[in-house]
């Protein structure tokens, strides 16, 4: 090779330089420029010397130095393997890190290291070696730049090595505090971090003990032997220089083999004690302080002591103190006792209950008068009938602001009674520490409050009312149960949700109410049911079936009664007024001319709007007790819920605008736990809720199998499809915000119909002979699922929005089956539709399907003839499409329901359908969604739900 001369070898020197090992050479010939190549091009760890870096130099010398990292140069040194054809000679510092790299090696190898106490003391993390029998390097002293080469490595392979870092993360974990302790003791500090064993046979702590009879509280000396079995033995000091002997009183003797070690070690003990408080210290006995009076006391337990703890001292405090010092005084509303008895009964949330102040220190409870005397002391710390308790400061000041500015109130609300009880008090501050009891507000109960709450949380422990007389049918238990809660809060005065599931007999529940009503003597006034206009006839029907001894009269049609003489003339003596959402808000004028014996709503979810004129219309009528039944309390929002219990008990949480405040924007947005369990706690006691799938219930319910089905898009319907998605994304952003809502919504709608069938969108006559099956998949697959149904003798319910597809289907499956297909939709009379129901319901009539409006026909309907539910369109709203299949899936139902929902693969139908299954959680935690929501989404997140994917497109 050109300029190789086996004769004159090169040369390497080397050395630390803080950093690294620095190598070079003083003369490389003609290879100066490739002697990191030669050097390094069998050392795979610094990629063959590509990761070694040159150090710039100034001078004549044009062969720069190299600089190894601690960890290659680690590697490297212990065995150089230079290339064959250049000659190396290790000069004397070379050979030097050679040496020390075999050490290091060595040292790692063996575990033959241990932390630097001394970096640690100076908060410098440091390794050394550690010296064991047969390291070789016992009492060997050792050069600096070796040990910082030893701690390099050592740091290099925690931070570059997996399986290195994940020791050391859980060595932290098991010895952490003791690791990064600044101990003044070395011994004592490897002591700590288990490096020796402690060679002493007992332990020693600083204890605070409790006042004695001058009042002052003690700092002294306490030993226990290792093994912990024993107690702690007190020590006491005579004089400066006295020696410590067991305390007065001390029952445990000090073992004879202790005697000769324990004054050396409590000496040390007592430097420890010094060094971590020196503003403890007794200048004239040269250690801390031994008598503390009540404030010192009180610092020594909340600061001094944690100070002594991160020295590495044992400390002994009192052992009520832990309870002590998270315990906030507690301020209490105590009801007299007779409130809720029969002597002062209560008749709904307004009413108004007495109470006197009371504050509870741990187990001590004391009045106003009693705690403002103590308060004005000034302790932090103070022992009343024979326990401790600690004052905040602060709290007394809180507490003083809030009885000034609520000690004039005469009395509280039953709602303040109920919410400070359900939510275990309200607090007087929000800003405490982690850990901490929230400083709060209570009520205390007194026996007949307190057996009231309990029957509200539980209605098991609700007495049962005696079946009506004059009802004819039978109750199931849970019925019963219904009948006598909804009997039991009328006596109170308080509103009731029943929020049974579909199907589960809300409608008897509350017909077996108004009898009982009825039967014990009620005002004499009649009740007032507002439903659906769809539903009047089958509250007719149910009404005149189990309760024919009730007046029922209807306020529904054109002949209906007009003014509000003729209005009371013609419901004067009924029992029960039927009439609609629509003419709550056309007819307040005759609605309002009665104070009804109850207001009834039936899907009371009509009103989940607060701000339109029927919600208003009915929020104004006065009743003496007010129920609302739903199966969905909750559709699309909690403000839903809120609506509906501002209806029941007005006021109960608070005004819409604080309830979304505290409770919607904690849910909604940051899903807290909390705030769930604490609107459960708050709104549990007014609804009563029982599932078809509750054991409790025992329906013996077949089952219902729900699933999706899931189709292509035709050729025909994806060119139109991406026809409607490209020209809403090109609008999109050109539009004010309420434009931006009506043309998302209005697209929404025509994808729908695509997703349906073409000539749906288009507008096709029915006639035209241009609805045929092949244009639309879904049609296709339903009329073959259809088909197979019919021929197993079985009955389907199809549900769709659109009126033209209603048609459609209703014609076509009843020449492809050559069975009946009735269609019931919003245009059909009332004496039609109970024909239609009732010739479906008549097992001996031959039917196949029956098509529904999901508007018209998703409540109020018994249809349990048949055993398949079709969601040919989607609401994308749960609860209105359970509703719609639960007219199948209820009381009288034999066989297995089966749903069935069809979806649209690639269009908005999947996506829509996957966020739908997401968000549904909330709802089920709470107590169901509407497209509104999705006008909100950013024009990103529409392109993403809108647009067609094309690998689902058919053909």
């Amino acid at each position: 090779m050109k300029g190789f001369s086996a004769t004159k070898p090169i040369v390497m020197e080397g050395s630390w330089n803080g950093a690294g090992v620095v190598l070079q050479t003083e003369d490389a010939g003609e290879l100066e420029a490739r002697i990191r190549n030669l050097l390094f091009a069998w050392h795979e760890p610094s990629w063959y010397g590509s990761e070694i870096e040159y150090l710039e130099v100034e001078g004549p010398s044009k062969i720069r130095p190299m600089l190894l990292s601690p960890l290659i140069a680690l590697d490297y040194l212990s065995s150089p393997q230079p290339v064959r054809m250049i000659s190396i000679e290790w000069g004397q510092s070379a050979k030097e890190l050679q040496s020390g790299a075999m050490r290091i090696l060595e040292a790692l190898t063996e575990g033959h290291f241990e932390p630097d106490w001394t970096g640690w003391k100076d908060r410098e993390r440091r390794w050394r070696f550690q010296d064991t029998p047969d390291s070789g390097h016992k009492n060997e002293a050792t050069a600096e730049w070796l040990s910082q080469w030893l701690s390099a490595c050592v740091e290099g392979l925690i931070t570059e090595d997996g399986t290195v870092r994940a020791a050391w993360s859980s060595l932290e974990r098991s010895i952490g505090p003791a690791l990064e302790r600044r101990s003044p003791d070395e011994e004592d500090w490897y002591i700590g971090i288990g490096l020796k064993q402690d060679s002493f046979p007992f332990r020693i702590a600083l204890q605070l003990a409790e006042p004695d009879e001058s009042g002052d509280w003690t700092l002294r000396a306490a030993l226990r032997g290792r093994s912990g079995e024993d107690g702690w033995i007190p020590l006491d000091r005579g004089g400066r220089a006295g020696s410590w002997r067991p305390a007065s009183g001390s029952v445990l003797r000090l073992p004879e083999e202790w005697l000769p070690l324990m004054e050396e070690r409590l000496q040390r003990e007592e430097r420890k004690w010094s060094q971590a408080l020196p503003e403890w210290i007794e200048p004239e006995e040269e250690t801390v302080k031994r008598k503390l009076d009540d404030e010192e006391a009180w610092l020594f337990l909340e600061q001094a002591s944690l100070k002594l703890l991160d020295a590495g001292a044992t400390v002994l405090l009192p052992g009520w103190w832990e309870n002590v010092r998270k315990r906030r005084v507690r301020l209490k509303a105590k009801l007299k006792s007779a409130a809720g008895s029969a002597d002062q009964p209560m008749f709904g949330l307004s009413q108004i209950v007495q109470f006197d102040w009371k504050l509870a220190l741990g187990g001590t409870d004391l009045s106003e008068e009693e705690f403002m005397k103590l308060a004005a002391q000034n302790k932090r710390l103070m022992k009343i009938d024979g326990e401790w308790i600690h004052l905040h400061p602060e709290d007394i000041t809180r507490i003083r602001g809030w009885i000034k500015k609520n000690g004039g109130r005469k009395g509280l609300s039953f709602r303040d009674i109920m919410q400070m009880h359900l939510q275990g008090g309200i607090a007087l501050s929000e800003d405490e520490e982690i850990g901490e009891e929230l400083l709060k507000v209570e009520v205390e109960l007194n026996s007949h409050l307190q057996q009231l709450m309990n029957q509200l949380q539980d209605t098991t422990e609700l007495p049962l009312v005696e079946v009506p007389s004059s009802f004819r049918g039978e109750l199931r238990p849970y019925q019963h149960q219904g009948v006598s809660w909804l009997t039991f809060l009328r006596r109170f005065g308080l509103g009731a949700t029943l929020a049974d599931d579909m199907g589960l007999g809300k409608t008897i529940q509350f017909t077996a109410y108004l009898l009982h009503i009825k039967e014990t003597g009620g005002e004499g006034d009649p009740s007032l049911l507002i439903c659906p206009t769809s539903v009047i006839g089958n509250w007719e029907k149910e009404l005149q079936r189990f309760a024919p001894g009730l007046d029922v009269r209807l306020h529904y049609g054109p002949r209906r009664v007009r003014g509000r003489d003729a209005f009371l003339e013609f419901a004067k003596g009924a029992d029960l007024v039927i009439t609609s959402y629509a003419l709550a808000s056309l007819d307040e004028e005759e609605l309002g001319a009665f104070q009804w014996e109850s207001l009834c709503l039936d899907e009371a979810q009509n009103i989940k709007n607060v701000y339109t004129k029927q919600s208003s219309a009915i929020r104004n009528l006065r009743s003496s007790h007010r129920i609302a039944m739903t199966g969905t309390p909750m559709e699309n929002r909690l403000s839903e819920l809120w609506s509906i219990y501002d209806f029941t008990n007005p006021g109960y949480l608070g005004s819409l605008p604080e309830f979304r405040r505290a409770v919607i924007l904690p849910i909604e947005k940051e899903r807290s736990v909390e705030m769930i369990a604490s609107l459960q706690r708050r709104i549990k006691p007014f609804m009563l809720r029982r599932l078809k799938k509750d054991p409790a219930i025992q329906l013996s319910l077949p089952e219902k199998n729900e699933g999706q089905v899931y189709v292509t898009l035709t050729a025909e319907q994806g060119a139109l499809y991406e026809g409607i998605v490209s020209d809403l994304l090109e609008k999109l952003d050109t539009l004010a915000p309420m434009q931006r809502r009506g043309l998302i919504l209005a697209s929404i709608t025509r994808l729908k119909q695509v997703c349906d069938h073409p000539a749906l969108l288009l507008g096709e006559e029915q006639d035209s002979g241009l609805w045929t099956p092949d244009r639309s998949a879904k049609l296709m697959r339903l009329l073959e699922m259809c088909e197979e149904m019919a021929a197993e003798g079985e009955r389907a319910l199809i549900f769709t929005q659109f009126v033209d597809m209603g048609l459609a289907l209703q014609r076509i499956l009843k020449e492809r089956l050559g069975l009946p297909v009735p269609y019931l939709h919003g245009g059909v009379p009332k004496v039609k539709r109970d024909e239609m129901i009732a010739a479906f319901q008549d097992p001996e009539q031959p039917h196949g399907a029956f098509v529904l409006s999901l508007k018209a026909g998703g409540i109020g309907l018994n249809l349990t003839e048949a055993n398949h539910v079709f969601h040919f369109d989607r609401w994308w709203n749960p609860a209105v499409e359970n509703q719609a299949t639960d007219r199948a899936f209820r009381i009288g139902q034999t066989r297995q329901v089966q749903v069935h929902k069809f979806v649209a693969l690639g269009t908005l139908e999947e996506r829509i359908h996957e966020m739908i299954e997401r968000k549904q959680s909330l709802n089920d935690q709470v107590v169901s969604q509407s497209e509104q929501w999705i006008t909100e989404l950013s024009t990103d997140e529409l392109k993403e739900i809108f647009t067609l994917r094309r690998d689902w497109l058919e053909g």
